[in-house]
């Protein structure tokens, strides 16, 4: 699973140049092998860190946004869904040391940045995401 999801984050990175947030949701329901309607793709294209402004990351926001679809076609009731956005982010910045862009990517957005340089991140946020998320779904 965790070659799995290096190459597809790798190939929407850098093949097709999308953000952290839809890179998240796009992984995450091929893993759990869920159609998502292309307008959650188109919603979430500002969701690097609030556009680049480094707010919350958007591995954090794509996953928020994946685990109230998925728990919702789980028939999971809008508490539980809230519960596990909540529990998500509470384990994210307890693993990763934070939930915003400003702090997990301290150098920003500017165009003498590498490209893509949160691919490592971003494949470690999503092998957490889909951990949790496998967790929370089994009970």
């Amino acid at each position: 699973m965790k070659k799995q999801i290096m190459n597809r984050v790798h190939e929407l990175y850098w093949k097709d140049d999308i953000n952290c947030a839809r890179t998240a949701i796009i992984c995450l329901s091929e893993l759990f092998e869920i159609t998502v309607e292309p307008q959650i793709i188109w919603s979430a294209i500002g969701l690097h860190g609030a556009g680049g402004y480094r707010a919350q990351c958007g591995v954090v926001e794509g996953t928020l946004m994946f685990i109230g679809i998925y728990l919702h076609m789980m028939k999971k009731t809008e508490d539980e869904i809230v519960s596990a956005c909540y529990n998500f982010a509470s384990d994210f910045d307890r693993r990763f040391g934070s939930l915003r862009c400003f702090e997990l990517r301290p150098t920003g957005f500017s165009e003498n940045d590498p490209p893509h340089m949160c691919e490592s991140l971003t494949c470690n946020g999503i092998e957490f995401a889909y951990q949790y998320i496998s967790e929370v779904t089994k009970q």
